[in-house]
């Protein structure tokens, strides 16, 4: 009887954790970041065919042809749109959209911090694509002028807002421009309080459910993995990760884990929450196969080279390369960006609580 009793009230208290999340509502969803999240905003202009994913075979899962997105299909914003009932995000830059459901300010090669930083250290060079933080907050406030004009703290205080992850693309500008890992997290900080300082702007915009991601485990990355293998086993971690990459990651996620903390105990009536990125994605590289993978580390579209299935003069949609015939069994899909199928683990993660804390499903 007493388990009976127990059982009864497992499943009780299961059903009113479900009702509530299924009734949680938002007016919109405004995403912000990189080419993780970017729907579209490198290409509102037109598909620039050196631009490699604006080619076949990117967006061949669930779209048929290319998107613009970094993937073979849907990225995290797609499914954070269609569990609470909402479109598609457009991109930002779109001169056609309806943003009152929603925008995404991301963009591919988005750094947290501006062209000036670059500069002072002599990696203006390495930094292609000027969208950084500073700039998706102004074209966030160009679209909220467009949907509730000057009164939108009532609005926005029933959006979602995601905003990242940042952070990757500043320190790809330094590794690729031959600064080592030490010398890259000297940066840390700035990249980190550039970051909270963003989401306490979108905060006095009347922003009050944030989400705040950490970035990846860069390490366990293919083009990482090619470009800075070594024949010393000692670089490497017990998954094949190389370890000081992973370390930079995480002293970053650590520095912003602390910061949000400050954020939270500051702003009490705001729903702060850190997703975390590095945790999922290191997750399913230790165990690919309860995630549906039989591959880590091999990209799923390359052009067949070396153990990781990644060469930088033959990428994804470049000449030479193809996809391999199922997506869905592989981690990565080009080498730098995720498969549709760890995208979607990824975002049940954030929503029930796995992998964002707190979960952004609440009762």
């Amino acid at each position: 009887m007493r388990m009976a009793a127990a059982a009864a009230l497992v499943a009780l208290v299961c059903a009113s954790w479900a009702a509530g999340a299924a009734a949680q509502k938002y007016n919109a969803i405004y995403n912000f970041g990189d080419s993780i999240t970017d729907t579209g905003n490198l290409c509102t202009n037109g598909k620039p065919s050196q631009i490699t994913f604006t080619q076949p075979p990117y967006g061949e899962t669930y779209f048929g042809t290319p998107t613009c997105r970094c993937c073979d299909g849907r990225v995290i914003p797609d499914f954070l749109s269609s569990k609470f009932g909402l479109p598609f995000l457009p991109p930002s830059k779109s001169t056609s959209a309806d943003f009152k459901k929603g925008a995404n300010m991301a963009i591919t090669g988005a750094t947290a911090m501006d062209a000036p930083f670059f500069s002072s250290l002599g990696l203006s060079a390495k930094i292609w694509n000027n969208g950084p933080i500073s700039y998706q907050l102004q074209w966030f406030q160009q679209v909220t002028s467009s949907v509730c004009g000057q009164d939108c703290k009532s609005y926005l205080a029933n959006s979602l807002f995601v905003f990242g992850e940042f952070g990757g693309n500043d320190y790809n500008a330094m590794l690729f421009g031959n600064y080592n890992t030490d010398q890259a997290s000297t940066y840390t900080p700035q990249i980190v309080s550039t970051i909270a300082n963003g989401v306490e702007k979108l905060i006095a915009m009347g922003a009050t459910d944030i989400v705040v991601p950490g970035v990846l485990p860069i390490g366990c990355f293919p083009i990482y993995l090619t470009i800075y293998g070594t024949s010393n086993s000692g670089d490497y971690d017990s998954l094949g990760c190389l370890k000081k990459f992973n370390d930079l990651s995480t002293n970053h996620n650590n520095q912003l884990k602390s910061q949000i903390s400050s954020l939270q105990a500051k702003y009490k009536s705001a729903r702060i929450m850190y997703a975390d990125f590095y945790a999922g994605v290191y997750d399913m590289v230790k165990n690919p196969g309860s995630y549906g993978f039989s591959t880590a580390f091999q990209t799923c579209c390359g052009s067949g080279g070396g153990k990781y299935n990644y060469q930088n003069s033959a990428r994804c949609g470049m000449s030479g390369a193809s996809a391999c015939s199922n997506p869905a069994a592989h981690l990565s899909w080009d080498g730098i960006h995720l498969t549709e199928a760890a995208y979607k683990q990824i975002t049940d993660g954030w929503l029930n609580g796995a992998y964002c804390h707190p979960a952004i499903l609440h009762s």
